[in-house]
This record gives C-alpha cells, sequence and structure tokens, in this order.
C-alpha cells in the first residue's frame, strides 16, 4: 500500500511537472507579480496609523512584475479570520478597481480608480478592526492585474467586482498584514 502511494504521489508530481514545462515551451509564463509597501512588512503588524482604531489611513502599495497586457489593477482588502453569519463570507474592509497605476500612494488612490462598498456600505477604505482580543486577525491585500479596465459602478459589492473581473485576470498576489486590539478601543 505504500509504494503504491508514493508511486501515485511521484506520478502526479511527475504530471505536473510535465504541464508546467508544456506550458513553457508554448510560450506561457506565470506573471511573479510582488508587492511591496512602507507602511509595514509582508506579514507584518499593521500600525495604529493604518486602522480603525487609529488614523485609518489607507496603506501606499507598489506592485511589480505584472503581465505587460496589464491594463488596470483591483485591490480586495479583507479579514479573512471571521465567519459571518456562520458561512464562508468574511469581512471586506476595501475595494478599489480601475487603478491605471502600479504605484498606490498612501491615502488615496490614482485618478480614475473606483471604489466598492465595505462591509458597513461605505466606498472607501476601512482599516482593520479587530475586536479586543489576545490574537491577530490576518488582512489580506488581494491584488489582481486585469488586461482591462472594468465597467462597474462606484459602491458595488465584492459579489459584482468579482463577477466583473472574470475572464479578465492576468496574475494576481497578495499582501498580509497583522492587527490585535490589545488596547481595548
Amino acid at each position: 500500500m505504500q509504494f503504491k502511494l508514493a508511486n501515485a504521489v511521484f506520478t502526479f508530481f511527475v504530471l505536473i511537472a510535465l504541464g508546467i514545462g508544456q506550458a513553457a515551451a508554448q510560450g506561457f509564463q506565470l506573471p511573479n507579480i510582488q508587492v511591496t509597501s512602507n507602511a509595514f512588512s509582508d506579514g507584518g503588524i499593521i500600525p495604529l496609523r493604518f486602522t480603525s482604531h487609529g488614523d485609518n489611513v489607507q496603506p501606499n502599495f507598489s506592485i511589480t512584475g505584472a503581465p505587460e497586457n496589464t491594463a488596470s489593477y483591483v485591490i480586495i482588502f479583507h479579514d479573512i479570520d471571521v465567519a459571518l453569519g456562520g458561512g464562508l463570507d468574511d469581512v471586506t474592509h476595501w475595494l478599489a478597481w480601475n487603478i491605471s497605476s502600479p504605484v498606490i500612494p498612501e491615502g488615496s488612490l490614482p485618478a480614475g480608480s473606483t471604489q466598492g462598498n465595505n462591509i458597513r456600505g461605505q466606498a472607501n477604505y476601512m482599516g482593520p478592526g479587530a475586536p479586543y482580543a489576545d490574537r491577530y486577525h490576518h488582512y489580506v491585500f488581494e491584488i489582481y492585474a486585469l488586461n482591462d479596465m472594468l465597467d462597474l459602478a462606484e459602491g458595488a459589492s465584492r459579489e459584482q467586482l468579482i463577477e466583473a473581473m472574470g475572464g479578465k485576470v492576468v496574475g494576481k498576489t497578495a499582501y498580509v498584514g497583522r492587527y490585535a486590539n490589545a488596547s481595548g478601543n
């Protein structure tokens, strides 16, 4: 039994390698999109300034390695440590799309960008606001590269945004921050 399992695992990885090799031979490359921020390091603690318990300032981001056919970027910012209503939904903190520049300054978006509704029904950045606790919440900034702009009105929902992105995503990356409201604010 152990030999059969090992053989199956080996076969799986060979097929994966052949698939990647075949894709590379056809000129297909997976984009190496990366994102950085001066606000905090990837996986690091989000400073109070960027939270709803602080100044609620949107952090800056710089995106590199997007495919040449990238026309715009999308940000979906959410707290993955919450399951709303006993389901799979988590807390949406910020939605932004039609971001034309890979450089996103602190506190603002490039001209022409559009924002969707967060969990409070507001089309703006809502910083982390983890309840008073003894553990960190993980906040994920999902960043997508799209080959087109989106025809989607301000205030759209996360579901509407994801639907509009269908067939346009040419790359994706994520940036994670951790925050715990240890002060009881």
